[in-house]
């Protein structure tokens, strides 16, 4: 069955983020303390995926493994939920500045999952909120900005392993190893909040 995900990361005043904090929020904590997340969370940190190219290749144990981790970074129910009642449309209408938005989407694949696996668990750890999704005040996004950068602030060296543990097909824009930092980056200088949302187009 084919789908469409979507990662989408913009900046915004405070403002904004207040306006979505109830729901937003509450969302993202629900799908960070559903039954098996935690779980799957600390199963992944205690032992990383192979190399995606050997994947279903190996023994059952390593095939649940993968099952775990697809589970864990694909879109959670309830920010899935959210994002269907034109929370999107909402975000991108109050910031149409393409150079403070960053945005992934891709057929049959999921941004976060490629990016996690790609950088592995210790740099994913150091990313605020839950599996891409984040709702943070500019306090919050300076604040959080040196984690980002050392999650994010790839070597050649590193930034070769990482882009050959991608699986998505190249973006027209920008890598999910670039836009995510050029965002927080862009927040951090304009004095703005920022919210990521991972979901699915359809």
């Amino acid at each position: 069955m084919g789908f469409t995900s979507a990662w989408s990361i913009s900046c915004h005043e405070d403002s904004v983020i207040a306006d979505l904090a109830p729901r937003t929020a509450a969302a993202i904590e629900a799908d960070r303390t559903c039954p098996g997340a935690r779980r799957r969370w600390a199963a992944w940190q205690r032992d990383p995926l192979p190399d995606h190219r050997t994947w279903w290749t190996g023994p059952p144990a390593e095939d649940e493994a993968i099952r775990s981790f697809q589970d864990l970074t694909r879109p959670g129910r309830h920010v899935d939920d959210l994002c269907a009642f034109e929370v999107m449309d909402y975000l991108w209408q109050r910031q149409p500045d393409q150079e403070l938005m960053f945005l992934s989407v891709h057929r049959k694949a999921y941004p976060v999952s490629a990016l996690f696996h790609a950088l592995g668990p210790e740099r994913a750890a150091l990313l605020p909120g839950w599996c891409g999704n984040f709702l943070l005040t500019a306090a919050e996004a300076r604040r959080a900005l040196p984690a980002v950068e050392r999650a994010l602030g790839l070597g050649p060296r590193e930034r070769a392993r990482a882009q050959g543990q991608l699986w998505l097909d190249p973006e027209p824009r920008e890598s999910v190893l670039d836009g995510p930092l050029r965002a927080w980056r862009a927040a951090a200088r304009a004095g703005l909040g920022l919210c990521g949302l991972a979901f699915h187009v359809d």
